[in-house]
């Protein structure tokens, strides 16, 4: 069972489906949580904290799906014969990843951009006190407080962890064509968050179409070799 404040957020984000954020009221956001306005107010303090919170949590999100990319294909447990298929592999699903997410929320879209329409809440950190330190009671409002990650800050989050699971067993000179790849994968995916190719897919699509086809096929060409094909365990080297 969700708690309040995360029921408050799922009835905020449905609220923002419907209509502007500059329409969506406090009011109509605890009544669809069935909860109280106090209880409301006590977990964000203002209509800009629960919209701070909000961006927070799906950038939240958005990161561990990246996370859950880098992993799920190829089973942690199981390394395949061909180490350079599967940082390809991994790198691809982290893309359509990417791609898919911001076609389908776009407060995902508007992080990946910085592109924030006029229907969509844009907040700025809140206004603090005792040295910068948000003086919510909540811990996951302090948090929301200081801000969501800008676009380069969030796609330095994505390539960092894609190294950081990708490189393990490479010697240092490979590791540094892992981490140019990662880099790459991100800006690709990116300029197809920008710009798709092809027939737009439907939100909600991940990496599925031609769309996903075009950018699985071009991401390919510019990863290509480079890499040990063979697995390399620190006992081998």
């Amino acid at each position: 069972m969700p708690t309040a404040r995360e029921a408050l957020l799922d009835a905020a984000f449905t609220a923002l489906a419907g209509r502007p954020w500059s329409r969506v009221r406090m009011v109509d956001v605890a009544a669809a949580a069935r909860v109280s306005r106090q209880t409301l107010y006590n977990e964000f303090g203002s209509k800009d904290g629960l919209a701070r919170a909000l961006v927070r949590r799906e950038a939240d999100a958005y990161l561990a799906g990246v996370e859950r990319a880098l992993v799920e294909r190829v089973p942690v447990d199981r390394m395949p014969a061909d180490r350079a298929e599967m940082v390809q592999d991994r790198l691809l699903a982290v893309a359509e990843w990417t791609v898919g997410a911001a076609r389908a929320n776009p407060l995902v879209r508007a992080l990946l951009t910085g592109c924030w329409s006029e229907r969509l809440p844009a907040p700025s950190p809140a206004r603090t006190h005792l040295g910068g330190v948000s003086t919510s009671p909540v811990p996951a409002q302090r948090r929301a407080d200081a801000g969501h990650p800008g676009p380069a800050e969030l796609a330095a989050a994505v390539r960092d962890r894609a190294v950081a699971v990708l490189e393990r067993g490479y010697g240092k000179e490979e590791a540094g064509a892992v981490e140019y790849r990662c880099e790459l994968t991100v800006r690709l995916a990116l300029s197809y968050v920008v710009a798709p190719a092809g027939s737009a897919a439907p939100a909600g699509a991940t990496g599925t179409g031609e769309s996903g086809e075009d950018l699985r096929r071009l991401l390919r060409a510019v990863l290509g070799n480079g890499l040990s094909g063979t697995n390399r365990r620190a006992g081998d080297r």
